[in-house]
């Protein structure tokens, strides 16, 4: 291999070091949100790689939202560690989970899981002011000349409002992150059912109007269950 052709690859561990030197640090709990990290010049030394390999490196989290960078000598300046916003996260799973192309079935396991947790959740805080949001998509599904994506549009808002109701916002972040993912097939699905749609979407309401009574009898066992049911039962209508 030539010199010429082997610089790329050299640059790219490079920068890699940099990255897993930075994700190390936070994974340890040697550096959280807000601390700064030591300057360009300082972490060439420390890590024995060039500067232009730790500003690649940067610019890498910075596109994560790991870190900010700002110039100057002020409170700003620096690189920064920092967290992305709840609904950064959500856009960056979303696109993730979309990309890895999941079997559906490992959707379904996973979906299960979440949304088990977040009826029980929902169902033992005992709010009905938490609840409104669920509520109020129900009532928006109970029209019956809504069409298909509309449906699914609020059968999104739906399940989002009982994770949210839960109170657990990772679960909530990823149930929504997988929901927004599967939006596509979903509908595809939907639309293979044809003349059956109607008897479907009645089928689902059914559902629905049962896990929120369960949720808001606080009965966390059968809100869980009937959870567990509804996502399963409608499963079977996705492509795949």
């Amino acid at each position: 291999m030539s010199e010429h052709s082997a610089r790329p690859a050299a640059r790219g561990r490079a920068y890699q070091l940099v990255v897993d030197h930075v994700e190390a640090q936070i994974l340890d709990g040697r550096i959280k949100v807000g601390d700064r990290l030591p300057g360009e010049r300082e972490l060439a030394l420390r890590l024995e790689v060039s500067r232009a390999a730790v500003r690649e490196g940067i610019r890498s989290l910075e596109a994560q939202g790991v870190v900010r960078s700002g110039v100057g000598s002020g409170p700003d300046a620096g690189t920064v560690v920092s967290a992305l916003p709840s609904a950064a996260l959500t856009r960056f799973l979303r696109l993730h989970v979309a990309l890895a192309n999941f079997p559906i079935p490992d959707v379904v396991e996973a979906r299960v899981m979440l949304e088990r947790s977040s009826a029980r959740l929902a169902a033992g805080h005992g709010d009905q002011e938490r609840l409104g949001p669920v509520a109020e998509a129900l009532a928006a599904m109970d029209d019956p000349t809504l069409d298909q994506a509309t449906f699914n549009a609020l059968d999104t808002t739906f399940h989002i409002a009982i994770a949210e109701a839960g109170g657990n916002r990772l679960v909530s972040d990823i149930t929504i992150a997988i929901r927004d993912a599967f939006r596509r097939p979903i509908l595809e699905g939907l639309g293979l059912l044809g003349d059956r749609w109607p008897q479907a979407a009645t089928r689902l309401r059914a559902e629905h109007h049962a896990i929120y009574a369960a949720l808001v009898d606080g009965d966390e066992t059968t809100a869980a269950d009937l959870m567990e049911e509804h996502v399963r039962g409608a499963a079977q209508w996705l492509p795949g």
